[in-house]
């Protein structure tokens, strides 16, 4: 069981986490805005090489799956933070066998639901 000095030690992680990744989707908001906004210009009556529009759908695809990874990452970290509010004498523990899912483990990993042995073996499982 984390002590609270430990908790608030995970909950500020969590926190700064959550605030980099919500930094992470603002830049990509700004990039896809900047990219309409660079659409609706003058030269845009110019058409781009078949290369150039292929280069740029691929650069906006990459674009999306940035984002979407960070979604979740987000909504993962978001998930930790309301379980630590609302049960923060649980919080910590292996969601598959109760055990604790360690101090360092949280540490690096701060939305962290399963201990090491039950992760590897959901992984095995795969």
């Amino acid at each position: 069981m984390l002590n609270k000095k430990q908790l608030a030690h995970i909950e500020k992680r969590l926190l700064e986490e959550r605030a980099r990744a919500l930094r992470s989707l603002g830049l990509f908001d700004e990039m896809a805005k900047a990219d309409r906004e660079s659409g609706d210009s003058d030269l845009s009556v110019y058409t781009d090489h078949m290369a150039d529009q292929g280069t740029e759908a691929m650069e906006r695809e990459k674009a999306a799956l940035f984002a979407t990874k960070e979604g979740r990452y987000l909504y993962r970290l978001e998930e930790a933070l309301r379980r630590l509010y609302n049960s923060p004498e649980t919080f910590g523990s292996c969601h598959t066998c109760g055990a604790e899912v360690g101090f360092e483990r949280l540490d690096a990993l701060p939305h962290a639901r399963y201990c090491i042995d039950c992760k590897v073996k959901e992984e095995a499982a795969a």
